[in-house]
């Protein structure tokens, strides 16, 4: 029963998902807020709204600090993984040469909270900190925030062509009745992030699982599935840049969710209570990262088996030797 739950929660947040996505372009339309802008904090804010909500449950309800830290870095690892899959969904010819330069910036915030992290990581209980808040927590807002002013400004100047209003696109429903349906949907996706830490610790204690493994891979792909659906839909469409702009940009608001954590986590700093395999997964993102910024930098045209490319094999493999050490060294 407990499994067929966890896929009813799976099942449930993938659907809410993709409401979520919906109805908010569709607000950001109806308010003339729209363009690229929109499509990087808005989209991927509200797809990562599940690893929110169940690291909010896992530190408070819970006390599953390791639930909640395995789910950012293992969300962080599975979305860089999904490039592959994006890869492999784009026809014709490899991502890397049709996805714009401009990603690089947020992948290369991305790696600096990563390394941050990480450092953060190593030090443990020695980290210096405010409180029960550790010194790194107020860093990484900043570094967020730092993240999303340049990547504003540069695409106020790159791409300024595509920040029009498109109130048009949607003739057929009003914004009050997409606020209602967004807020209809957030609903379930706070539902379900609710339920989910419970999930994955049940799951630990019966089939012998450490939590860190839990947090990282089972927990991680179910918050995760917001963005497996908006980047499908996003490539079957054709919006190749709104995909990888939704996995990257996610990524760097989840690992802003370690901070918010940290603040809701009463104990202490929160790095300080968790397994130090975390470092793991935090490296493997960081790795992946890098190879993401290699293809995106080096746009390699070939295909092997005229169906992905070597940087997209890099990134699964990666994911799979994470997943791997996790489970085997995971507590």
């Amino acid at each position: 029963m407990i499994w067929l739950q966890f896929i009813l929660c799976m099942a449930l947040i993938g659907f809410a998902g993709t409401k979520l996505s919906r109805y908010g372009d569709i607000i950001a339309d109806k308010t003339g807020m729209g363009g690229t802008w929109v499509g990087l904090v808005m989209m991927a804010s509200v797809t990562s709204l599940p690893e929110l909500i169940t690291g909010i449950s896992a530190v408070t309800v819970a006390d599953a600090p390791n639930i909640a830290i395995g789910n950012v870095l293992g969300s962080c690892v599975f979305n860089l993984a999904f490039l592959a899959a994006v890869d492999f969904l784009y026809r014709g010819e490899s991502m890397y040469t049709r996805a714009s330069q401009g990603h690089i910036l947020s992948a290369g915030f991305g790696v600096m909270l990563l390394g941050f992290i990480s450092f953060s990581l190593l030090l443990g209980g020695k980290a210096p900190a405010l409180g029960h808040v550790g010194l790194y927590s107020p860093i990484i807002v900043l570094i967020y925030l730092a993240a999303m002013r340049t990547v504003y400004r540069y695409e106020q100047r790159q791409m300024a062509e595509y920040m029009e209003a498109r109130a048009e696109r949607y003739p057929h429903i009003t914004l009050h009745q997409a606020a209602l349906r967004y807020a209809a949907a957030a609903a379930v996706v706070v539902a379900m992030g609710l339920w989910l830490p419970f999930l994955g610790r049940d799951i630990a204690a019966q089939m012998g699982w450490g939590q860190s493994f839990v947090g990282t891979l089972l927990v991680a792909l179910a918050t995760t599935v917001p963005e497996m659906v908006v980047t499908v839909s996003a490539v079957r469409i054709g919006a190749l840049d709104m995909a990888v702009a939704n996995l990257l940009g996610s990524n760097l608001f989840n690992l802003l969710l370690i901070a918010v954590d940290d603040v809701l986590f009463t104990d202490g700093p929160i790095l300080a209570h968790v397994s130090p395999m975390h470092l793991a997964t935090a490296l493997s993102a960081i790795t992946m990262t890098g190879a993401a910024i290699v293809g995106l930098l080096y746009r390699p045209a070939g295909r092997l088996f005229k169906r992905v490319g070597w940087v997209s094999l890099f990134l699964f493999s990666v994911y799979l030797l994470n997943s791997c050490v996790v489970f085997i060294h995971g507590e």
